[in-house]
């Protein structure tokens, strides 16, 4: 098949002639997202269709998510690195196992061509090393003032394996709660990077896939209960809609919460609560005891769980409620998060 040459993109900012069907959107698609996410289509134009076509033969879990960022680039990732890790993540802590991903742009006149390109370039990277492919996608492209840089939609689909049922009506009294790394570290970062307050902290987000650690935990302990990743409203929503849905308690220790001083001093000066703060790389899972040493060391035993603690269990005592014991040896329930911390988060 002879494939027709590529036309060379030469501008440097998206216009609005990128988002119109013609040549130039053609040549902003090929140029920067096609070349980065499947360099192999290019050799076959009937594959740069608007759907991709799968042959599963497994059950299949699904899921969606849009990504509006501010800033779209900050320490330790970006809006792009973002939209990989959270898709992958949303599939991983269902029990799937990530495969295939969508990626759906909408641009504002004016953006950087360059930015795109690392944009994309972080996802191509990410989905990568995360062993998924990103399949299709779409662009649109929106007048100056109708978005705000980039937003990014990505749709994912994983394959559950027989056999496996992660959920959180599965928490029985007793399981042990862990978590796999440090809080709070996505959250600070974006809102330093803000530069809103002038706050200076070598602070980098969280911002990982978790997909490879689940396979881990799964297999050093089958019998692992349900998972969740503590992204907005962090760990302790995320405590908080484990609880109800179970039917059970949950007790926290304080001094077990793995969080960075530096987090600590952020909230403490803005009157923040770290255990609200965004994570985008950090989960929480519940382990029957019996299992809970064999699933803390898979987890350290890998770069995204090298920090992982035991933080609490599940108990029979206030069902549906949080409660922390606190450092000085008192208790206090530990609520859902009530409005918005900080928004444009993820």
């Amino acid at each position: 098949m002879n494939v027709p040459t590529r036309a060379r993109l030469r501008d440097t900012h998206v216009t609005l002639s990128h988002g119109g069907g013609g040549r130039a959107m053609r040549d902003l698609i090929d140029e920067v997202f096609a070349a980065a996410f499947r360099p192999d289509a290019m050799e076959d134009q009937a594959r740069l269709s608007d759907a991709a076509l799968t042959e599963p033969g497994a059950r299949l879990a699904m899921t969606t998510d849009s990504f509006v960022v501010t800033p779209l680039e900050f320490p330790g990732g970006d809006i792009g690195k973002l939209a990989i890790c959270g898709t992958v993540n949303d599939l991983a802590v269902g029990g799937a196992r990530p495969l295939w991903l969508s990626a759906a742009f909408i641009i504002e006149e004016g953006t950087e061509i360059a930015l795109l390109r690392r944009i994309v370039a972080t996802m191509a990277a990410e989905a990568e090393a995360a062993g998924v492919r990103i399949v299709t996608g779409d662009t649109k492209v929106v007048g100056r003032g109708a978005a705000d840089g980039v937003f990014v939609t990505t749709t994912g689909v994983g394959a559950i394996p027989p056999g496996r049922d992660l959920a959180a009506s599965r928490i029985r009294p007793g399981d042990v709660a862990l978590v796999n790394g440090v809080l709070g570290d996505h959250g600070a970062t974006i809102l330093a990077a803000r530069g809103d307050l002038a706050l200076s902290t070598d602070i980098r987000s969280d911002c990982q896939a978790l997909g490879h650690l689940m396979e881990a935990v799964i297999a050093a302990a089958p019998g692992t209960r349900a998972a969740r990743d503590a992204t907005r409203g962090g760990l302790a929503s995320a405590l908080n809609e484990m609880a109800e849905a179970a039917g059970v308690g949950v007790e926290i220790e304080e001094e077990a919460l793995p969080l960075r001083d530096e987090v600590k001093g952020m909230c403490e000066i803005l009157g923040l609560d770290p255990l609200y703060l965004a994570n985008e790389g950090t989960l929480v899972l519940f382990v029957p005891e019996a299992e809970a040493a064999a699933a803390l060391a898979a987890m350290r035993a890998r770069p995204e769980g090298r920090d992982a603690v035991i933080v609490g269990r599940a108990t029979a005592e206030h069902p549906g409620q949080v409660r922390m014991r606190t450092a000085f040896g008192g208790a206090r329930i530990v609520d859902m998060l009530v409005g918005e911390q900080l928004p444009r988060i993820c």
